[in-house]
């Protein structure tokens, strides 16, 4: 009875593994950048961070600055104002997520509007 020698078959499949293996490692694109990154005494950032403003859309559709309905008006002049006070600061809408987005979209207009890309939209 002929028996099937395996020793044979598997060094070719562990080769063409090999093969594969190296040849994927060649093929990825890691790149590095040569800078000199700052020590942890150097680079302590003594500046005190700044709070973003708060905009929030309530379930029934109304604009809340710091916690008070608000118009489109009075929320583009409160954004106005914080970015006079803070030049580096950033203004976050928190929507309820029962909302339809086109709602969600039409206060994130308004605050793009006003604010620029400092505008981000909260999420949990």
């Amino acid at each position: 009875m002929p028996e099937i020698n395996l020793v044979p078959m598997m060094d070719v499949i562990m080769t063409i593994l090999t093969f594969f293996i190296i040849v994927s490692m060649t093929l990825t694109n890691f790149q590095s950048v040569d800078v000199a990154l700052p020590t942890a005494r150097s680079g302590v950032n003594r500046e005190r961070p700044i709070e973003p403003m708060i905009v929030g859309l309530n379930q029934q559709q109304q604009i809340l600055l710091e916690g008070s309905p608000a118009t489109r008006e009075q929320l583009a002049q409160a954004i106005q104002n914080y970015l006079a006070q803070n030049p580096k600061g950033s203004v976050v809408l928190k929507a309820d997520q029962r909302l339809p987005y086109q709602q969600v979209i039409q206060v994130l207009a308004t605050l793009k509007e006003v604010g620029g890309d400092r505008v981000s939209l909260a999420i949990e």
